[in-house]
């Protein structure tokens, strides 16, 4: 089965999950309470944000939050959406073989892995331990949200892939530790961590 194609990605797709209010999936007051939380963890954990990478970053919400909390730091969007390339200029790509010449100290990557296919998540997983050196945030429906019925189906998109959170785990946790609450930490971080503030070896 194929991965979701960037066609579906288009002005249609981004007015029913984004701006109709009726059918609309994408809440700023809980981007920006989620933002509020990621931001200052990684203040907390005394993670270096100097370049922020949000991969598949829609109609980049995220991009005043971080300006808010790093102001020093680049913001840098990329999208595999033609049409939001052109309407707010972020950069072609995908999460599944974007590269850059440098790693990025946050990466962020919301409601993106679940349009893929096993073997084009599995590759994107790989992706982002290249793409981070710092902090990564993945938010991402899995099949035990729809088994625990945390997901409104009217709402959500159906053509999302139902993977098993450990598939996630799993590929993330060659590169991160998991920190809870969606963040997950490079293993290239020197960030120092008490024992009970990572996870058990």
């Amino acid at each position: 089965m194929e991965s979701v194609s960037a066609d579906a990605f288009d002005e249609s797709y981004y007015q029913r999950y984004y701006f109709d209010k009726k059918t609309k999936v994408a809440d700023p007051q809980h981007v920006e309470r989620l933002g509020d939380f990621v931001c200052a963890y990684l203040k907390y954990l005394r993670v270096p944000v100097h370049r922020v990478l949000d991969v598949g970053c829609g109609i980049g919400l995220w991009r005043e939050i971080v300006a808010r909390h790093f102001p020093q730091a680049s913001y840098h969007g990329v999208e595999v959406s033609e049409y939001l390339c052109e309407r707010y200029g972020w950069e072609r790509g995908s999460v599944v073989d974007f590269r850059s010449r440098q790693p990025f100290d946050f990466v962020i990557c919301q409601g993106v892995l679940a349009y893929l296919n096993p073997s084009d998540l599995k590759r994107a997983l790989t992706n982002l331990g290249a793409l981070s050196e710092g902090a990564l945030y993945v938010e991402v429906v899995t099949r035990e949200d729809y088994e625990r019925d945390i997901v409104d189906e009217k709402l959500t998109d159906p053509n999302l892939f139902r993977h098993r959170a450990e598939v996630y785990r799993r590929g993330l946790s060659r590169h991160f530790k998991e920190m809870g609450g969606g963040v997950w930490l490079s293993d290239r971080s020197d960030v120092p961590l008490y024992a009970l503030e990572s996870p058990a070896a």
